[in-house]
């Protein structure tokens, strides 16, 4: 025999709210087994407490109530699973950004020095080799890049040529200063590459640099931007220019973020002979 409880029982029950069980009513992710047609009353079975725990508990991870009711009119268990783990993963990935967020500002509490003796003074070469050029919104850009990257380094190993040195990034201000603007990643090479989908041969100009160093991942950048800033103000003359990024260390050396390491040049105009 089918048990019954009132939607206050249920409530009780499932430590539910009355507006909750209602408003998920409205939307279907947890309808009531009868509803007095001349009343309205709304009746629940026993039954249905396992499945109110388990949409609370998805509540609880900030699942959206989308997701749950994909979730739990999914019959397979293999594809209910998948989805579950899926959310799982984004609030690994966000817990991660807390702890680094945490971590970061942490750091900007503690006293600490300015930071210039890391900064370099570098004359740079031109330099030949393939790149790719697009306008790129600032939110996408830590995800261009990469995918960029990987299509320069497997496109110069296809064509069987070799890297002189660290790829690179020349950003222009736009990227900055609207958060959308042309941005070009490149791979140095001797030999002249064949064009091959987004791909193209590049000359980077030559450049007078002040150079700072990130370690991390990029949402971290801005610390040390903001150093070398700093740095320019004090000690040199910055002229206008792109910014440029040289990747050390990254993504196809490591996954672990943390041993990332990108070189930032600043554009200054350099006096001395011993290039201050």
């Amino acid at each position: 025999m089918t048990a019954y409880l009132s939607i206050g029982d249920f409530s009780r029950a499932s430590h539910l709210t009355v507006k909750t069980l209602r408003h998920y009513h409205r939307i279907g992710l947890l309808a009531p087994a009868a509803v007095d047609p001349h009343t309205g009353y709304r009746r629940y079975t026993t039954d249905q407490l396992a499945v109110a725990q388990v949409v609370r508990r998805f509540r609880r991870l900030d699942m959206p109530l989308e997701e749950i009711q994909a979730v739990l009119a999914t019959p397979d268990p293999y594809t209910r699973n998948e989805r579950i783990v899926a959310h799982l993963d984004r609030l690994q990935e966000q817990l991660g950004r807390t702890q680094r967020a945490v971590d970061e500002l942490r750091d900007l509490l503690a006293p600490g020095t300015s930071g210039d003796d890391a900064v370099e003074l570098r004359s740079v070469p031109e330099v030949s080799g393939a790149g790719i050029t697009e306008i790129v919104a600032a939110a996408d850009s830590a995800a261009w890049l990469q995918g960029a990257l990987g299509e320069l380094h497997a496109t110069v190993a296809a064509q069987r040529m070799t890297a002189t040195g660290p790829a690179g990034g020349i950003y222009a201000d736009e990227v900055f200063t609207e958060h959308r603007g042309t941005a070009t990643v490149f791979v140095p090479c001797a030999e002249a590459v064949h064009p091959v989908g987004r791909v193209r041969p590049v000359t980077v100009p030559a450049a007078e640099l002040a150079i700072g160093v990130h370690r991390g991942a990029p949402d971290g950048a801005d610390r040390a931007y903001a150093a070398l800033a700093g740095y320019v103000a004090r000690h040199t003359l910055g002229i206008p220019g792109p910014i440029r990024e040289y990747y050390l260390v990254g993504l196809r050396d490591t996954a672990d973020t943390a041993k990332w390491r990108t070189e930032i040049g600043w554009p200054v105009f350099l006096t001395g002979v011993d290039g201050r």
